[in-house]
């Protein structure tokens, strides 16, 4: 059986991504695609980055409870610091 996937445009890009998170215990049934979820799938560090989705800033304590649908269009953005 396979994986639901997703179409996503990331940045730009279309990208197909997994459209749910693996089921933790055996006879759970797999989770809907968070932000939070997402980016951990990118290999994305939360600390260092910003998420606008369809044109609207996600806030971080949001981001666990953000579902990611077919089609949405995301915009990620690198925190670089410096000085």
């Amino acid at each position: 059986m396979g994986k639901l996937r997703i179409k996503l445009t990331i940045n730009g890009e279309v990208r197909e991504v997994p459209g749910d998170v693996p089921a933790k215990l055996p006879g759970d049934a797999p989770r809907e695609l968070t932000l939070s979820a997402l980016l951990t799938h990118l290999e994305l560090t939360a600390a260092h980055v910003a998420v606008e989705r369809n044109r609207e800033i996600v806030p971080r304590d949001q981001w666990n409870a953000t579902q990611i649908l077919e089609g949405d269009k995301l915009e990620i953005v690198h925190l670089v610091g410096g000085g």
